[in-house]
């Protein structure tokens, strides 16, 4: 687990809820959304991105996601979702997910979102704030 994680700065573990299971004895495939999502504020609330949107009006919009699945997860287990930064544009980024189940030690799922800045007191696009840019930098080189 820790090879395959290895380059994910925020890890963050979730344990599988039995609500999760779907009809089919699976976790229904909108959850791995939530576990991207949920590695997604954990990486936010790292670089201090909430806060910085509240000082400034200036935070990420989901743009795109996608996932491929792996591997049917189902309860119990315990999965890490990890998300690390792949690219930085001129005003938006580039997350990269993965979804790693306990029980089976494999992956489960990976996929990629791209986050768009957002000016939410013009609501309108925004440029990528330098202080941003430096905060998601420090952190996916382990510095934050």
């Amino acid at each position: 687990m820790k090879d395959i994680l290895k380059d994910f700065p925020v890890i963050i573990e979730i344990p599988v809820a039995w609500g999760e299971m779907d009809s089919f004895n699976h976790v229904n495939n909108v959850v791995y959304f939530r576990y991207f999502e949920s590695a997604r504020i954990a990486y936010f609330d790292r670089i201090k991105g909430f806060e910085f949107m509240v000082e400034s009006g200036i935070g990420p919009i989901l743009s795109t996601t996608n996932c491929r699945f792996r591997l049917p997860l189902t309860y119990p287990d315990v999965v890490s979702s990890g998300v690390r930064v792949t690219e930085i544009g001129e005003d938006r980024f580039k997350m990269k997910h993965i979804v790693f189940s306990h029980r089976h030690s494999k992956i489960a799922a990976e996929g990629e979102g791209v986050l768009v800045m957002f000016d939410y007191n013009k609501n309108q696009k925004a440029l990528m704030p330098e202080e941003l840019r430096q905060r998601i930098t420090q952190t996916e080189q382990g510095r934050l």
